[in-house]
């Protein structure tokens, strides 16, 4: 074996990596069963799910990598038990992408995090609308109730979530408890 392999091993067999793939495991049965509940909505087309505003969090807290490689898991797993389609999972892929990768970089603080949700969402509608070859505006006029949701529930989780994944030792926590008090300070 060559030095870099043994290191690898080496590494690979801590504490630290175990309890984070543990982590890991946990972060994506929760979003795969989130991905799964769809809460009604008085709107036709308007369903919320509650998979969005913990995946912002989500992505806010672990990073986009680590955020993007537990979508992914989600996603295969909810293929694998026929809970969502092809469609599905390529909407989904758009809304990890877009919103992940603004909440993972906080532009803005807390407006960049708390306005992902709907920035994600657009994105997917947008996609939406292009693959199905539908006009846009129906589609996004429908995901307003739930874009305003996942920015109050993003609002909500988002300090609770912080603590949880820090606590746990799953995060960038000092980099993260910096992010949580800019939070509330609204930097």
């Amino acid at each position: 074996m060559h030095s870099k392999e043994r290191q690898l091993m080496k590494n690979s067999n801590t504490p630290d990596s175990v309890q984070r793939l543990a982590l890991d495991g946990i972060l994506t049965a929760v979003l795969v069963l989130l991905g799964m509940i769809k809460l009604p909505s008085l709107i036709p087309g308007a369903e919320f799910q509650l998979s969005a505003p913990y995946a912002v969090c989500l992505a806010a807290v672990v990073g986009f990598r680590r955020y993007l490689g537990i979508g992914i898991c989600s996603s295969v797993i909810q293929l694998v038990l026929g809970t969502h389609t092809l469609w599905n999972v390529v909407i989904a892929m758009v809304f990890r992408v877009a919103a992940g990768s603004i909440a993972a970089g906080k532009p803005g603080g807390r407006a960049g995090i708390l306005l992902a949700g709907p920035v994600g969402t657009a994105c997917a509608r947008l996609v939406m609308s292009a693959l199905l070859r539908v006009p846009a505006l129906p589609l996004m006029a429908a995901a307003v109730p739930g874009m305003v949701f996942t920015v109050v529930c993003t609002a909500a989780f988002y300090p609770v979530f912080t603590r949880i994944i820090a606590k746990s030792g799953g995060s960038h926590s000092a980099e993260n408890r910096a992010g949580h008090k800019r939070f509330y300070k609204g930097n």
